[in-house]
This record gives C-alpha cells, structure tokens and sequence, in this order.
C-alpha cells in the first residue's frame, strides 16, 4: 500500500470514527449531565453556552488513538506524540471530571494540573533522549544548518511542551477556535514531516481527521466542547512533533496564536498586581478581549485561523 493511500485511509478513518461517534457521544455526556459551567465575568453571549456537553475530547482521542494502533507498532518515532496526548489527556479528563462534578469553572488546583503535566513532560523527554538516543540538534528560523545544543536541548524542550499546551489550553474559548488554529498549525507540521521523510505524516494526518471530524459538531454554534480532555492532548502533541522535527523554535512563529493566549494572560496578572486592580485588556485569554471589543466570536476565530495560516507560511520560508 503506498503512502499516500495511507495517509488517505489515516485521515478519513479518524474523520469517521469522528462523525460516527459523536451522534452516539453527545447525548450520552449530556445524560451524564457533563455541562460546561461558563464564567459569570465572561462576555455576555457565552451564558447561553451554560450546560452544553463538554469532555468533547474523549471522542478526538477515541478518533486519533484507534487509527494510530495501525501504525506506532511500524513506525516507533510515532510512539512519544502519541503517548503525550493521551497522558495529557488524561489531565485534561480529570480537570473535566472535576469541573462537572463540582459545577464550577475550575477543576484540578493549578499546581495538581501542573505537577502531573511536569511528571509526564519528564518521562516523555527522558523516553525520547535516553531510552531512544535522539539527536540534540534543532533547526533554528531562517539560518541554514542544525544547531547541537547538547543536553541544553532538555530545559528547551520541557518549557516549549508545558508553553505549548497551557496556550492551547488558553486557546480553547470560542466555538472551533482551537481546532482551526492548530489544523492549520497541523499543515505546517505536516510539510515539514514530509519533506523529512518523517513517519510523524501518519498521525498527523490521523489527528487532523479527527479535528476536521470534532469541527462539524464545535464550529459556532457548537454542540459539544473538547474541554481541556481535548485542548492539553492537542497542545501535548503539536510540542512532541516540533521536537521530533527538530522544529520547536519554530511553534514561537507558526503557534503565535498560543504564545498570544498565554502572554495576554501573564501580562494581565503581572500588571494587575502590580498596579494594585489596573488592566491591560479588558478580559483574558486575548480572544475575550476582542469580543469585548464588540467583536462577534465568528469574527474572532476567523481573525486568528488567518493570521496563524499567514505565520505559518512565513515559518516555513524560515527553514533553511
């Protein structure tokens, strides 16, 4: 079989564990009475949001996890991607669980969250460069060559994987933002993959079926949310395929939406403590500041899906 039929059959057997599973897996969150509880300092619109199935995520993971059985067993640079999603997604599930359980807008403390993505963020990278024997060189943009940074590579690589998934975490706030952010992100890394010759195109292509899949039930007005089950597994596996490609200066560029979500964020906290109540937006992530601004959601998310496809080209311009 060759690969580009794989590839195909990949990305359309995820689109359809997708769209099969859903019709099946919404109703059932909403008997378990899994509803999103909004925040009452949101924007006003999204109070009609209240209640609506999240853990959305369950049924991507289901949708990426099934095809890549297939493939992990042949190709064992798939094997760190797709171990990180799933162990992220799992936080995430907790987080959820804990959410809905509660009614209440926060799940796991801060610190539970970041402890057990810190653990895994360990065991993955100690996987990946001491049970493997990775190279410790990257690809730095727009200057030829790959760069060694020797062991130096480990603190790199831990910040960009814990950075990547809070901002995709972040990400997850308006009807199909995050899915057509990191779709997009997913093309890049796709291209790179390929012209690498990397094994990564597989559950790449598998994880976009599977997001192109979710879109058709969270595109505005949205049936289902991913919850945080769904957006750490995605931030978890676009860091692990940087790495593995050598490209995670890379995700500062192409993932700039991310970086935005979560600097908006500690530059909020940062200047309200500072100023003792000041603030720099009106709202944080930066996506409910535009919609402050009067910007309708379909606004925002279309706004932010084109400026990361612009990134994107720019940063594949910047591989040398």
């Amino acid at each position: 079989m060759s690969v580009s039929v794989k590839l195909i059959l990949s990305f359309l057997g995820a689109f359809a564990i997708m769209v099969l599973s859903a019709p099946a897996g919404i109703p059932l969150l909403r008997r378990l009475k899994f509803g999103q509880t909004i925040r009452t300092e949101g924007p006003e619109s999204h109070l009609a949001k209240n209640g609506t199935p999240t853990m959305g995520g369950l049924m991507i993971l289901l949708a990426f996890a099934i095809p890549c059985l297939f493939f992990v067993r042949k190709y064992e640079e798939m094997y760190s991607p797709c171990l990180i999603t799933i162990l992220f997604g799992f936080v995430g599930f907790l987080d959820d669980f804990l959410k809905v359980k509660r009614k209440k807008s926060e799940g796991l403390k801060p610190w539970q969250k970041m402890s057990l993505q810190i653990l895994f963020t360990v065991c993955i990278l100690a996987n990946i460069y001491y049970a493997s024997a990775s190279s410790l060189a990257i690809k730095i943009p727009f200057v030829s060559g790959e760069f060694d940074l020797g062991w130096w590579i480990l603190p790199l690589d831990f910040i960009v994987i814990l950075g990547t998934d809070t901002g995709a975490n972040f990400t997850d706030g308006l009807d199909g933002l995050v899915s057509k952010v990191t779709l997009v992100i997913f093309a890049f890394l796709f291209v790179v993959a390929l012209v690498q010759g990397s094994a990564l195109i597989y559950p790449i292509a598998i994880f976009a079926g599977a997001l192109f899949g979710f879109l058709l039930f969270n595109a505005h007005p949205a049936k289902v949310f991913m919850g945080d089950t769904g957006a750490l597994a995605i931030g978890g596996f676009v860091a692990l395929c940087a790495i593995k490609l050598k490209v995670p200066l890379f995700l500062v560029i192409v993932a700039f939406v991310y970086v935005a979500e979560v600097g908006s964020v500690m530059m909020q906290v940062s200047y309200f403590k500072l100023t003792h109540g000041k603030r720099i937006f009106k709202m944080t992530p930066i996506h409910h500041h535009f919609e402050k601004c009067g910007w309708k959601e379909e606004k925002v998310v279309t706004v932010f899906t084109i400026i990361t496809v612009i990134l994107c080209l720019i940063g594949y311009l910047g591989i040398r």
